[in-house]
């Protein structure tokens, strides 16, 4: 299968978003082959989170460290026709972004209102620089610039209407929808992350994707002021979202 016919997809998340849901959901395709976070390790490696992410010695035992190497995988892999590449937009650090233009970008992001109580659950006081929405807007104006191809997913809008966004979201990357994306067996998949026993409970346990329901429990306070620098960049995602 000839490289340069692969639909090669990356989405760029936030953590606590619906990131591992819509992996599920492109794993459902016959088609396609799935990745599960593939720069964590050399993220972890080139970072001070090694000191407080869940599982991060197994990580950096068991995963590729080198974040070039990881990217030639990226863009070399050639076993499936439609490739998909669940990222985190905080792995990328200082490796260079030239790789994009071969991918079709994905921005997947979530309002931080919700997110960021998630996250604090696990990561306890979370700064701008673990949680990605500055990033997010990083990329999207490198995007911009360099005229990569790439479009942005709110999960609150995915939950709304999984069915719609994906068949816009298919559209764009050139694919067909296929209606098995919208259902999945309640599991652990081989292609999870080895931090899949920190994260995944609740994906393990669904069947597809979850009826978005708001948050009711009062935000945290410690968190507000990390709020307030997470929503004017949430804001600006929100306005370019498929719905």
């Amino acid at each position: 299968m000839g490289t340069d016919t692969i639909k090669r997809i990356s989405v760029w998340s936030g953590p606590r978003n619906i990131s591992t849901a819509l992996m599920y959901s492109f794993a459902q395709r016959q088609d396609t082959r799935v990745f599960d976070e593939p720069l964590y390790a050399y993220y972890l490696n080139n970072s001070s989170a090694k000191t407080y992410h869940p599982g991060a010695e197994e990580i950096l035992r068991t995963m590729e460290n080198d974040g070039s190497a990881v990217v030639e995988m990226m863009l070399n892999y050639s076993e499936k026709p439609v490739l998909f590449f669940k990222n985190m937009t905080h792995h990328i650090l200082d490796l260079d972004r030239s790789f994009m233009k071969q991918l079709t970008n994905v921005i997947l992001t979530r309002d931080p209102k919700e997110m960021l109580p998630s996250f604090d659950k696990v990561i306890k006081n979370p700064t701008i620089d673990d949680v990605g929405y500055k990033l997010h807007i990083d990329l999207l104006n490198e995007f911009e610039k360099q005229d990569i191809d790439y479009v942005v997913l709110d999960a609150k809008n995915v939950l709304l209407n999984p069915e719609g966004v994906l068949k816009q979201l298919c559209e764009h990357v050139g694919i067909s929808f296929d209606k098995h994306m919208l259902n999945w067996t309640p599991a652990k998949r081989p292609e999870d992350g080895v931090w899949a026993k920190y994260w995944y409970t609740n994906v393990h346990k669904s069947s597809g994707f979850s009826t978005y329901t708001p948050k009711t429990d009062p935000f945290p306070q410690h968190l507000i002021p990390l709020l307030n620098e997470c929503q004017p960049y949430y804001n600006q995602l929100q306005k370019l979202a498929l719905s």
